[in-house]
């Protein structure tokens, strides 16, 4: 992996470590690996480049914004980020804005404030309004990815992770399903089959594991997981709408989920 000595080299970073991958299993579901939401604010192109290269290949889902009001349109409730790397000199609106309204509403997604502006005011103003960080450009790179790891340790942010597929999230702590950052009412064996078809991205999840996860010992046919999942299908269609998501059928293999719409 090539290093960068700071942010005036703009150098592509090669090969990545996977600390900033999250893996999360369903019971005895197969363990997978899903990668961490970024949302980078930064409006230089070429630092904005570096960094979202530099982050992705770390292991980081990595979306970039380069105006404050669009940050704010893309962090409504329910957006789904795990981090946010915000400059404070943006077009459009402030970063200090940014970060204010962003915890006015409630958001509590740690942010680390990326600046030229060295002076201890600005640093502590902040912190004041919420931020969880503060680097000063230039930076290291190494020292970037030591912040955002220290950040996700902190106490009570693991319990924050969610299994998620577009706008559609599950908590696997409390249950609860969210579709744009509105709950579902689903009961516990559809929670449990969701739970599990969530945590298999990209692959079926065939009959008998579904059965074996949902029901345990319960003396349930296979065919049971039919019907549960026809229930669940007709719920996920109503709640979620033309741009929501789908649990596909493949004959002999199982069940998977996808995203609806034109990003599906």
């Amino acid at each position: 992996m090539k290093n960068t000595d700071s942010l005036g080299h703009h150098e592509s970073i090669v090969g990545g470590s996977l600390w900033l991958r999250l893996s999360i299993s369903c019971q005895s579901c197969p363990v997978n690996t899903l990668k961490l939401r970024l949302l980078l604010v930064e409006d230089t192109p070429d630092i904005a480049l570096w960094l979202a290269t530099a982050l992705r290949q770390s292991g980081l889902e990595v979306t970039h914004i380069g105006d404050g009001l669009a940050a704010l349109a893309a962090l409504v409730p329910g957006h789904g980020f795990d981090l946010v790397v915000l400059d404070l000199q943006l077009p459009g609106q402030d970063g200090l804005q940014v970060l204010q309204t962003l915890r006015a509403r409630g958001d509590e997604v740690p942010v680390l404030v990326l600046t030229a502006r060295a002076g201890v005011p600005d640093r502590v103003l902040g912190l004041q309004l919420g931020a969880d960080d503060y680097l000063t450009k230039p930076f290291d790179l190494g020292e970037l990815e030591a912040r955002l790891q220290a950040l996700l340790r902190r106490p009570g942010r693991m319990k924050s992770f969610v299994l998620r597929l577009g706008a559609l999230e599950l908590s696997p702590e409390s249950g609860q399903v969210l579709w744009q950052g509105q709950p579902l009412a689903l009961t516990p064996r559809e929670v449990a089959a969701l739970r599990c078809l969530l945590a298999s991205p990209q692959r079926p999840l065939a009959k008998d594991q579904l059965h074996a996860q949902v029901f345990g010992e319960e003396a349930a046919e296979l065919e049971a997981v039919e019907v549960l999942i026809h229930r669940l299908r007709r719920k996920l269609e109503q709640s979620t709408g033309a741009q929501g998501v789908r649990i596909a059928t493949f004959r002999g293999m199982g069940y998977m989920l996808s995203a609806a719409g034109p990003h599906g």
